[in-house]
């Protein structure tokens, strides 16, 4: 094991590597981690009992298929109507899956039904910046976030947006701000001696959470962030509107790309101008 004062010698060489090795520039980055998935032995357990098993049969039972499964049956056992005759009231069904709905659901506002399917996303080198805004929308909604109380900072990683890069006199000042800032994050550990042997993870946590005092919003991070289809549709379009932050309108707009790939019927009603999703039923 080295003596100490070797041990912080050799923290300074990595220091000043550091400081040679520059700030990172990343790029917001979205992956979708989770979807439904449905058990469609318990559908038929709980359909043959009402006398469902049709509507069951002619389901398309694809990989990317259960979240409009999910959405139907929700709207479908409010009313019984699985097939005509089960509720005396009804004397016909919708039989087409995309034009149930469309015109049963999304033209008609019956978002609850929209609730009962999530989905799962990491937004991955994200700023605080984005994350801040994102804790507005709650309802339906599950947040995990990278916590920098826990995660000690050895560099800052930071998103340009192009009209930035593109400046020259801007860049230069920027990047000198952000490496400044490594380098202090850096002695900053090696002043209060965290990594030497025998530190109590009690006091690097309250260490850590002293030094982030010194990371700026817009330091990338990450998060899992859950939301069913009736926030995502909305969060979609308030989001990338063009009044909306310009990170987090690039965010929603790769969400939006995803969420339509796995439910084109209830994503499909959007038009894209300008990167600005609006929908043709909103308030749903």
């Amino acid at each position: 094991m080295l003596p100490k004062n070797r041990a912080r010698g050799s923290r300074l060489l990595s220091l000043a590597a550091g400081i040679v090795r520059g700030m990172k520039s990343v790029q917001p980055e979205v992956f979708l981690v989770a979807r439904p998935s449905i058990d469609y032995q318990a559908f038929a357990d709980y359909l043959h009992q009402v006398g469902g098993d049709s509507w069951l049969e002619k389901l398309d039972r694809g990989d990317l298929d259960d979240a409009q499964n999910l959405v139907e049956f929700a709207g479908k056992i409010c009313y019984r109507s699985w097939e005509p005759g089960l509720n005396p009231n009804i004397s016909r069904v919708r039989t087409d899956q995309e034009q149930y709905l469309t015109q049963g659901i999304l033209a008609q506002l019956h978002g609850s039904v929209l609730e009962h399917a999530s989905f799962s996303f990491v937004l991955h080198n994200v700023s605080r910046v984005a994350t801040h805004e994102l804790v507005r929308h709650r309802p339906g909604v599950a947040i995990s976030q990278e916590s920098l109380r826990f995660v000690r900072l050895t560099d800052i990683p930071f998103w340009f947006p192009d009209w930035a890069s593109q400046d020259e006199e801007l860049m230069k000042r920027a990047t000198g701000l952000l490496e400044q800032m490594e380098e202090f994050q850096r002695w900053l550990a090696d002043h209060f001696g965290l990594d030497e042997p025998g530190v109590k993870f009690s006091e690097k946590k309250h260490k850590t959470s002293f030094m982030r005092r010194f990371a700026p919003d817009g330091v990338a991070t990450g998060m899992l962030w859950t939301a069913n289809i009736r926030t995502l549709r909305h969060t979609i379009e308030a989001r990338t509107d063009t009044g909306a932050e310009e990170e987090i309108r690039l965010i929603f707009g790769k969400i939006g790309e995803l969420m339509r790939a796995e439910a084109p019927v209830l994503f499909g009603d959007y038009t894209v101008t300008d990167g600005a999703w609006v929908p043709r039923w909103r308030k749903v």
